[in-house]
């Protein structure tokens, strides 16, 4: 499969029926709304660099139950969008930090899941491949860096993060 058979933005349809087709149907006629709605709440209130939210979907009403701020499955983006997750990275730090040359991704805590390190692993290639320095982070209690060998072959270092004053 070649990435010419991939249209470069995702549309996700379904085939489903009864309530939650109106549902989706109405979400897909309204889309040029919802968006500028979005566009218009986020120039009051930026959202974070990256988040992402959990839903609920009660087939009349859909509702937001949970956000998450160490969001994990990049190591299952479709390789084909890559080149896009790669320059939405750009924009999105562009817009953000215009001088930012170096990231530092902060990774949660429970860093013993292999499938979030496997996609933290993931989120530093894509960095490094927008053209950031990239290192890797932990919160833990730790003087020594931590090494893992992923299931994939990649390698993950999780360095200490220390404050000293106000740096």
């Amino acid at each position: 499969m070649n990435i010419d058979s991939f249209s470069a933005v995702p549309h996700l349809t379904t085939a489903l029926s009864g309530p939650l087709q109106q549902l989706e149907s109405h979400f897909l006629e309204h889309q040029p709304h919802i968006e500028a709605w979005f566009r218009n709440e986020w120039l009051r209130s930026p959202a974070p660099v990256y988040a992402s939210v959990d839903l609920r979907n009660a087939g009349f009403k859909l509702a937001p139950v949970d956000t998450n701020l160490f969001p994990a499955g990049f190591n299952n983006l479709n390789p084909a969008f890559i080149p896009l997750c790669i320059q939405a990275l750009q924009s999105a730090i562009e817009h953000n930090c215009p001088t930012a040359v170096r990231v530092l991704l902060i990774a949660e805590s429970h860093t013993r899941n292999s499938f979030y390190l496997e996609s933290i692993a993931t989120l530093q290639d894509l960095l490094l491949k927008a053209g950031f320095e990239v290192r890797t982070g932990t919160l833990l209690k730790q003087d020594e860096v931590m090494e893992f060998e992923l299931p994939s072959g990649k390698r993950l270092l999780l360095e200490p993060v220390i404050r000293t004053g106000d740096r």
